[in-house]
């Protein structure tokens, strides 16, 4: 056997190898028990909420997850887990995958890929009641900010105050950890703190629910990608829910979807998988 036919079976095996890795029998087992089961907190309009009127869960990432899992051939079974645990019940197979507005941050890379589908910034808001004294970002150095203690916000908050505030001399901002987002707010109508911070494609819903309660303060600290986790072993999964978002975009129910919810700036030209930055 000459070395070029060597070089050959080398590589075959390579491949095969590739292959047998990939057949992980994830997409598979969702399709055997015929239900993608989707962990989401329900706290966070027009995101993943429930309808005060019936208790349902409602909201875009309930109804994109619904038109997946349609996508799929399969039911979606929504499990209501807090935000902290959403990432362990990965690991422990209780959950398929996650909606509820999760970042996709190389730190949650280490244990998931993201099926990416949304974009959001932070944005720093108050209460009309505060908006005289607090008239821009610059007037929250020294004060309080909540920002739930489950998300990467309360050091988001603390990034900015050390290039805002400490570097030019500033007292820093003070961090608060709130149990969401709720909490968040309900601190800051009471004005336990002064300001918090939040998704920027949550806000104008609350504008809406709440007219001259909340005031916004100055552009988005960032702009985030929110995407589906699922285990880095479940490649097969993973690729399937992004095949079915491709097919939601191409039939534009995920524009639809994005234009019922007021979102029609936060989607993406493209499902991506890992493209956040």
């Amino acid at each position: 056997m000459n070395r070029t036919s060597i070089g050959a079976l080398v590589a075959l095996a390579g491949l095969l190898g590739c292959g047998s890795a990939l057949a992980d029998g994830s997409l598979a087992k969702v399709k055997q028990a015929g239900k993608l089961v989707i962990a989401t907190m329900p706290n966070y309009p027009p995101i993943t909420y429930k309808d005060t009127a019936t208790n349902k869960l409602t909201g875009f990432d309930i109804d994109l997850g619904e038109a997946i899992a349609a996508e799929m051939g399969v039911k979606a079974e929504w499990q209501e887990i807090q935000f902290a645990q959403m990432l362990p019940s990965l690991q422990t197979e209780r959950v398929d995958t996650a909606m509820a507005g999760m970042s996709d941050t190389l730190a949650r890379r280490e244990m998931v890929d993201f099926v990416d589908y949304m974009r959001s910034g932070t944005q720093f808001y108050t209460v009309t009641k505060q908006a005289e004294t607090i008239r821009q970002a610059t007037d929250l150095c020294g004060r309080k900010v909540g920002a739930s203690r489950s998300t990467n916000n309360p050091q988001r908050i603390a990034e900015w105050s050390k290039a805002h505030c400490e570097a030019k001399g500033k007292p820093a901002i003070e961090v608060i950890g709130t149990e969401g987002s709720v909490d968040a707010r309900n601190q800051l109508k009471i004005q336990r703190i002064d300001a918090s911070v939040q998704g920027n494609e949550t806000l104008p819903y609350f504008q809406t629910l709440e007219p001259n309660t909340y005031v916004l303060l100055g552009e988005p600290l960032t702009e985030e990608i929110t995407g589906l986790p699922v285990l880095k072993t479940k490649v097969e999964l993973r690729d399937g829910i992004k095949a079915a978002m491709d097919r939601l975009v191409k039939n534009g129910t995920y524009a639809k979807l994005l234009d019922k919810y007021g979102l029609a700036r936060n989607g993406l030209a493209e499902i991506q998988i890992n493209a956040a930055k």
